[in-house]
């Protein structure tokens, strides 16, 4: 029998494990600014075996490294805008690659400096001005990027941090370049313990008071010329909503707070996605990094255990146990969220689960200024944590707001 016509032999499937699948949508998310493609990211999900991390990495590194080198030749060529279209691909491909990897794995840091010096290819074949800035902490170095918009007046900035695994170029392609269209100048920052930082530091920790990096970095922003101290924004994104509420309650030069989501409690976030608290195991049922690999995959599969020996490590602490408890520290109280007096902006998605629904609420009660609220729904495509597979509804709702709250304020 004659085959039958078909229009193609791309299929739109992706993985039965969820936190696959949720990185997967991560990824077609990132189509609507330019970090990926559609048709490439179903044709690698086809060669990665579900819940298996490192055919993950090995198949988005590899594509990723192709994209790179075409890229170069277009750049070479003269190609400015198809060589930054394939650098920011080669951008977020690496991204994905080095979010599936051991913190302590020499590739997860090689694959993120291939991120990072790829998108500071893309940003010269785009034109846009983007300085690698340093910050420091106790000895760490902490980078960021100050952007500038062509044609802007420079006054209105709006700062970014993310979070436990976003980075400086994927918090540009989620909401930077969408910032950047209307208007506002970019202030990309990270801190310890994030992904940026590993790359630079062989081993760095959260720490829950954020706050002082911030100074260093708003120190910095109002220094620079032209800009207006009552239009300076944040947004925090997943953990960084944690960050940047921390920030806005020590640091009163915010002036617009944008949390995606808020994270009040850290440890009652993280806690509701397994069901179980581990910081009350006992100490003798606590296990270390060199102990995973005599866990059964029954209990803990590769990617938890890939997942839970990247978070004792981040958060520095040698057992698991330990590291929950640590995690109890990255709390606000009631007396925290009352010092936030500027306007505010909470976003949660309607999938993301009873507590950061319940912390989102929380939020707007507990906040010492006006809170505006948005919940997205699966009907927007929007209801995943970060609204990934909507990036551009989840920037108009965010960013006109934004528009609409600076508006109000003086301009001298």
């Amino acid at each position: 029998m004659a085959a039958g016509l078909e229009r193609g032999s791309t299929r739109v499937a992706g993985f039965k494990d969820p936190e696959m699948d949720h990185q997967l949508m991560r990824q077609l998310g990132a189509v609507r600014y330019g970090g990926a493609a559609v048709g490439q990211c179903l044709a690698l999900a086809r060669q990665i075996q579900d819940a298996d991390a490192q055919s993950w990495a090995r198949a988005f590194a590899a594509t990723a490294a192709h994209q790179m080198s075409d890229a170069d030749r277009r750049e070479r060529k003269g190609h400015a805008v198809s060589a930054r279209d394939q650098y920011l691909m080669a951008c977020n491909g690496f991204r994905a690659a080095e979010y599936y990897l051991p913190v302590d794995d020499p590739l997860h840091r090689e694959y993120g400096l291939h991120s990072r010096a790829a998108f500071l290819h893309a940003m010269r074949c785009s034109g846009l001005a983007c300085r690698e800035l340093w910050f420091s902490q106790e000895g760490l170095r902490l980078p960021a990027y100050h952007l500038r918009t062509p044609g802007s007046a420079g006054d209105r900035v709006l700062m970014i941090v993310s979070g436990y695994d976003g980075t400086l170029e994927e918090s540009w392609l989620a909401y930077g370049r969408a910032a950047q269209e209307r208007g506002y100048d970019l202030l990309l920052f990270t801190g310890p313990g994030q992904m940026d930082t590993w790359r630079f530091n062989s081993a760095s920790h959260f720490q829950a008071d954020y706050e002082k990096i911030a100074h260093q970095v708003l120190d910095y922003v109002l220094s620079q010329p032209g800009v207006n101290p009552q239009r300076v924004a944040l947004m925090g994104i997943s953990f960084g909503g944690y960050f940047a509420m921390r920030v806005a309650a020590f640091e009163p030069r915010v002036q617009a707070l944008i949390l995606n989501s808020p994270i009040i409690d850290l440890h009652a976030y993280m806690v509701s996605f397994i069901g179980l608290d581990p910081a009350d195991l006992p100490a003798a049922d606590d296990f270390g990094v060199a102990d995973l690999s005599d866990i059964p995959d029954s209990v803990m599969n590769a990617q938890l255990r890939l997942m839970s020996h990247n978070l004792m490590l981040r958060f520095g602490r040698p057992g698991f146990a330990q590291t929950y408890q640590r995690i109890r520290d990255f709390c606000l109280t009631d007396a925290d969220m009352a010092r936030i007096v500027c306007p505010s902006l909470a976003l949660v998605g309607d999938g993301e689960g009873a507590e950061p629904l319940r912390q989102w609420q929380a939020f707007q009660d507990r906040t010492g200024g006006a809170c505006a609220a948005w919940r997205f729904t699966a009907a927007e495509g929007a209801d995943a944590h970060c609204q990934v597979g909507n990036l551009a509804y989840s920037a108009a709702v965010s960013m006109d707001w934004l528009d609409e709250t600076l508006a109000q304020k003086a301009v001298g």
